[in-house]
């Protein structure tokens, strides 16, 4: 399958509306639909101010500042068991 990207506008009545003409043989086609979130900017300050994680590995700093906290019932071995499971087709 080729992939092309484009700008689409969704209307009021929900219809795609491609803003130039595609230049690609006619036929059936699969769209998939990438919309926009809101930025960081229109959250409160109490969700910016979340405690910094550290690293001892230099390359590392920055790296889990945005990321999202772990799951109070994250189980480390379950989720290593689930990838090698996953992994070697078991």
């Amino acid at each position: 399958m080729q992939a092309y990207k484009l700008n689409a506008t969704i209307d009021e009545s929900g219809h795609l509306i491609i803003d130039k003409p595609l230049n690609i043989a006619p036929g059936k086609v699969e769209v998939i639909i990438l919309q926009p979130v809101p930025s960081l900017e229109t959250s409160t300050e109490s969700e910016l101010e979340k405690p910094r994680r550290k690293s001892k590995v230099k390359a590392f700093e920055g790296l889990f500042e945005n990321a999202p906290p772990t799951p109070p019932d994250f189980n480390p071995d379950e989720a290593r068991w689930e990838a090698l499971k996953e992994k070697h087709n078991l």
